[in-house]
């Protein structure tokens, strides 16, 4: 059934790495929002006229800027080559697509960091730039699970029995509510709402603001959001641990995603309490991306296991029907 699909390795790497790149270009792109550096260098796609202008690392703005356009390079070449290796070696048409809509994303995602600076940092525009960002790495990380190994040798659940096909649904809420709630943090930070509540982990003192404005309830609803985020991450694992505890690959992103959700609302309590200091900040923006992508892999291995098992069952349920006689067939 999956003879036909070539185990790559040197295209499973490169896509690894890649994605584990661009969560460092997050938050290197993080980084540039901590010190209201995104105007530092005030031209595109040139930096102050050139390539790489001398002496850049001296100055802090100008160093979280330009080198996050060196970082975005770098991941731009990188979706190329992964992007050509895919199209000239992947059998599988539906990954081959899904190489060209990265590089499609790469490019789109330059040119709107080009034109967030041009227009002096629109916050429309900066917020899709940084939806955007979190869109091309969840299909870099697609590309990372399904030339993995053991997604095509089309090896199954370690225990069949076990209704792994429970968790996905869970599974897919789960990243689909984590990229909203990242989608919530980012015009937060965009439309400078990061301490409309300046306590924190009550607000204003009280479990709900005494009054509502769009930055306090942007704010206000980043936090729920969390909750609900937290609630979901340890709803899945518990999940895992009741129908799925024996596959290791839905267990280890299960019980990473529960870790990570703990210090990234660790992280954000520190935004607050200690006014958007840069640390806490920047990481707090590159572990949104990581809790985006390990839930992605979650929900991406718990679906694959339960195709196998209903493919495995079909073909079963069709050899027994071929062992029987016309009239029992029918029957």
């Amino acid at each position: 059934m999956f003879s036909d699909t070539p185990f790559l390795r040197g295209i499973h790497r490169l896509a690894v790495l890649l994605a584990g790149y661009v969560v460092l270009l997050i938050t290197a792109g993080g980084l540039v929002k901590s010190l209201e550096a995104g105007l530092s260098v005030p031209d595109w796609p040139l930096s102050y006229g050139m390539l790489n202008p001398p002496r850049w690392w001296e100055i802090e703005t100008v160093r979280a800027e330009h080198g996050h356009r060196l970082i975005a390079g770098t991941v731009l070449l990188l979706t190329l080559w992964l992007a050509t290796w895919i199209i000239r070696r992947e059998p599988r048409k539906w990954v081959r697509g899904i190489a060209v809509a990265a590089l499609a994303a790469v490019l789109a995602q330059a040119a709107l960091g080009g034109i967030t600076v041009l227009f002096f940092l629109p916050t429309a525009i900066s917020v899709s730039h940084a939806g955007l960002a979190q869109l091309f790495l969840c299909l870099l990380v697609v590309l990372a699970v399904v030339t993995s190994r053991r997604w095509v040798s089309g090896e199954g659940a370690r225990n069949p029995a076990a209704p792994v096909g429970r968790v996905v649904p869970l599974a897919t809420t789960t990243t689909v509510v984590i990229y909203l709630q990242i989608l919530l943090g980012a015009v937060m930070r965009h439309t400078g709402a990061g301490l409309a509540i300046p306590d924190f982990p009550l607000a204003f003192g009280g479990l709900i603001p005494p009054r509502i404005d769009f930055a306090i309830g942007i704010h206000f609803a980043h936090r729920m959001g969390a909750l609900v985020v937290a609630t979901l991450i340890f709803w899945t694992l518990g999940r895992v641990m009741r129908l799925a505890s024996q596959e290791r690959v839905a267990v280890t992103p299960a019980w990473l995603l529960a870790l990570m959700v703990l210090v990234q609302g660790t992280l954000g309590g520190l935004v607050v309490l200690t006014g958007k200091a840069v640390l806490p900040n920047t990481l707090h923006v590159g572990g949104g991306a990581l809790l985006l992508a390990l839930s992605l892999v979650l929900t991406l291995m718990t679906r694959r296991l339960d195709w196998i098992a209903r493919q495995a069952g079909t073909e079963a349920e069709t050899e027994a029907a071929g062992i029987l006689s016309p009239e029992q067939a029918v029957s």
